[in-house]
């Protein structure tokens, strides 16, 4: 095998081994990203129920969890794709990246390793709606997923792809690692479109 063969199999098992998001330090390009709006535009304000509350400076817990269910039900069934941001294969951290978007106008970083610097941290006892949950499993990757209440959260799973887990499942309780609150409640509906708010569109 020559040097260059050696040196691009190796190049390629640390794709593999960096894990959920982490491939895509670079941004897609255009053309793919304008496709994969194309296969899941942005929530419309019908959709969206934080949309529908004007002048709510602090949107209840229920309110969060509402919308977070809706974005589950649009992506349930896309499976996981390492790099992937869009219907045709989503990883762990596109799928965060594009769900604080649609749902929250509110960007973040691509990639967990870039995620799990935003916010501030809290307790995994001190959840809410809309927080992200990060894990460690084996291996030199780590995992994010969004917490819906109740003791689940949404995600990007590598085996059965878009779906809703439960922290307290065995797997994920033994490889939790910590949590994290990009999202500033009082400062959510001043982050939104303003001219979606004030057209009172939901």
């Amino acid at each position: 095998m020559s040097n260059w063969s050696r040196g691009a199999s190796w190049a390629w098992v640390l794709v593999l081994l960096s894990g959920c998001g982490s491939v895509a330090e670079r941004p897609p390009s255009d053309e793919v990203f304008a496709a994969d709006r194309r296969d899941a535009p942005l929530m419309s304000p019908i959709d969206n129920p934080i949309l529908a509350v004007r002048g709510l400076r602090n949107p209840p817990p229920a309110l969060v969890q509402r919308a977070l269910l809706a974005q589950h039900e649009r992506w349930l069934g896309t499976p996981y794709r390492l790099g992937g941001t869009g219907r045709r294969g989503i990883d762990c951290s596109a799928l965060v990246q594009r769900v604080y978007a649609e749902t929250f106008r509110v960007d973040l970083p691509r990639t967990t390793r870039q995620q799990v610097h935003e916010g501030e941290a809290i307790s995994r006892d001190a959840l809410r709606p809309g927080d992200l949950v990060f894990f460690r499993p084996p291996g030199f990757y780590h995992h994010v997923g969004i917490y819906v209440g109740e003791g689940r959260f949404l995600h990007a799973s590598t085996s059965r792809g878009v779906k809703l887990s439960a922290l307290d499942n065995p797997y994920w309780r033994r490889h939790y690692w910590q949590s994290r609150r990009p999202l500033e409640a009082v400062r959510l509906v001043q982050r939104l479109d303003p001219a979606l708010l004030d057209r009172g569109e939901g």
